[in-house]
């Protein structure tokens, strides 16, 4: 038998990963298994918190790597899915990498194979210490302690559910680098003296101050900003699990918070009643007047107000639903999407934007979180009916001759009644104060089409567009 071929030798492997977290002595121990030919099932891993596999009697003693020296094949998903999972709790998880690991050196790509399940039990396990360390991160709460020397020290307790600690420490390292600091948890320690980062073992809950002068101060400042109108419950307790909440202070109020949502909302809207009426003599004080208007529960949720934009004494006012999320960060209205499609066909049409008074039926965004996203709900009658005194308002200043109403909203708003925008569109209808009303379709149900569809509704919609250039002509000033 030739030395290349010795690895082959039947028998079985013992392979202890010294810490638990160790991905690279795993790497390397898997990269000299692979290459020695030894299959998963002749291999036994444990890692330095197990106690072993009780029925194992194999080897600690890998063989030599052949005098070849065979390529051992990866991938870089794998890689990156692997240095997770390596930190997962699951005692299984080195042996499931080497699994992978080997059935990669017959089929490259099989990362790509989402049906598979090792490749899905892999992802799961990166998934979750992925999670973990987002919880350590957001819930890790410091709190001061004066050491023998006086000198100021910050301790935070976390209990992780993966073996995530020392992965984690370059992070707080970075983000508290000014002040020094200890984590404490049952999984091992990490401390930062301002120079370097120091491990040590284990502690207990009872190593952790309970808490300091600054935790009444965070209290006030954070029952403050708490905000009735955006809470969901639901989605609350998913980022923020209830086996955090013993080392966070702010956790005490959040059932009293919780319970008292509703009153505190409708405290809210009341505080933001600001009398109907006076009308604003001008843009700039109605402006300035709809910052404090929380006379819906929208105006609890959105980042700011956003008035309509424009001249007085412009003979065309353009109505659309409400303002959207980019209309909601800037302050101005149609500045999204749906505004830069607008914006293409008032130049077909003729109609410069800048001759017109561009606002919305309702000032606010009103929005469903999803994640990191915030999308779009339509106002409810009573939220758009509620609003129109500001855009009665609007139209008392302005003094348009025209109304265009994006929309089935924006023709509510305009007439105080809803009405069919297939019936309605194309034709004016005489307002009492003598202006009129032209009703189309709103831009952003033309984004929401594709094919014939879009074709024909750009077709009426440049119709409507240039049947309202057209009578703009016609009005005498």
């Amino acid at each position: 038998m030739t030395k290349s071929n010795s690895c082959a030798l039947k028998g079985h492997y013992s392979v202890t990963v010294p810490e638990p977290d160790d991905f690279m002595y795993w790497r390397d121990q898997a990269r000299h298994l692979i290459q020695c030919g030894i299959p998963p099932e002749r291999v036994s891993w444990t890692d330095g918190q197990s106690s072993g596999d009780l029925f194992s009697s194999g080897n600690d003693v890998l063989p030599p790597i052949p005098d070849s020296e065979p390529t051992v094949r990866s991938s870089r998903r794998f890689m990156s899915l692997a240095r997770n999972a390596a930190l997962h709790s699951d005692p299984e998880r080195f042996a499931l990498l080497y699994a992978l690991l080997w059935r990669l050196q017959k089929a490259p790509r099989l990362m790509e194979d989402k049906t598979d399940g090792d490749v899905r039990r892999v992802e799961l396990l990166d998934k979750s210490v992925r999670r973990d360390s987002h919880k350590m991160h957001a819930f890790v709460r410091f709190r001061k302690i004066e050491t023998s020397t006086g000198e100021e020290h910050y301790v935070a307790w976390f209990e992780p559910d993966h073996h995530i600690v020392r992965a984690n420490a370059g992070f707080f390292k970075k983000r508290f680098a000014n002040m020094r600091w200890s984590i404490l948890t049952p999984r091992g320690c990490i401390h930062w003296d301002l120079n370097s980062i120091r491990e040590s073992p284990p502690a207990h809950k009872s190593d952790a101050p309970d808490s300091d002068a600054t935790e009444d101060l965070w209290k006030k400042y954070y029952a403050s900003i708490f905000n009735p109108a955006r809470l969901k419950v639901s989605a609350m307790m998913s980022e923020m699990p209830k086996k955090f909440w013993k080392n966070m202070p702010e956790a005490a109020l959040i059932p009293e918070l919780i319970a008292s949502a509703q009153s505190r909302e409708s405290q809210m809207v009341d505080a933001g009643k600001i009398g109907f009426e006076k009308r604003p003599a001008t843009l700039a004080e109605l402006k300035d007047r709809l910052q404090s208007c929380r006379q819906c529960s929208i105006g609890c949720s959105a980042t700011q107000s956003v008035a309509g934009e424009g001249a007085p004494g412009s003979r065309l006012m353009i109505v659309g639903e409400q303002p959207g999320d980019q209309e909601d960060i800037e302050g101005r209205p149609f500045v999204g999407p749906a505004g830069k499609l607008l914006d293409v066909f008032l130049g077909k049409s003729g109609i410069a934007r800048a001759d017109a008074f561009v606002t919305n039926a309702v000032k606010h965004f009103k929005y469903e979180r999803r994640g990191k996203r915030r999308i779009h709900q339509s106002p409810t009658a009573k939220e758009i009916d509620t609003c129109r005194w500001w855009l009665e308002s609007e139209r008392q200043i302005v003094g348009p001759k025209l109304i265009l109403a994006l929309g089935a909203s924006a023709a509510r708003s305009v007439l105080g009644k809803t009405v069919s925008l297939q019936q309605a569109r194309g034709r004016p209808v005489k307002l009492d104060d003598g202006s009129e009303l032209w009703i189309t379709a709103h831009p952003s149900y033309l984004l929401r089409l594709t094919g014939d569809a879009r074709l024909e509704q750009e077709r009426l919609f440049a119709r409507d567009l240039a049947a309202v250039q057209e009578r703009m002509r016609e009005v005498i000033i």
